[in-house]
């Protein structure tokens, strides 16, 4: 799936996390910013690039900005965004059963 333009999804509440996603330059980009980056940096990217993975997104540049949010969390945020950058509003697949 293509990023067809800048979308945001998410806040910047406590357990929670903002994930924007724009055009990318060839490959995935991801900048990350989290209050438990020493602790789960490594669990946040994974989710982050496993998500973007079963949603064939190739080419995105992601930021997220995470205030402690659980992996569903995290995995809700990155679909949403990547489904808002599409206009894709309706009959979704929620929860991991995209394939």
């Amino acid at each position: 799936m293509d990023i067809k333009k800048s979308a945001v999804a998410g806040t910047l509440e406590s357990s929670d996390c903002m994930v924007t996603v724009e055009p990318g330059r060839g490959q995935v980009d991801l900048d990350l910013d989290s209050v438990v980056i020493r602790q789960y940096g490594r669990q946040i990217r994974k989710v982050i690039y496993d998500t973007l993975k079963r949603l064939d997104v190739n080419d995105v540049k992601v930021t997220v900005v995470d205030k402690g949010a659980l992996d569903c969390t995290i995995k809700a945020r990155v679909e949403c965004a990547v489904y808002r950058s599409n206009d894709i509003k309706g009959g979704l697949p929620w929860g991991g059963a995209i394939r």
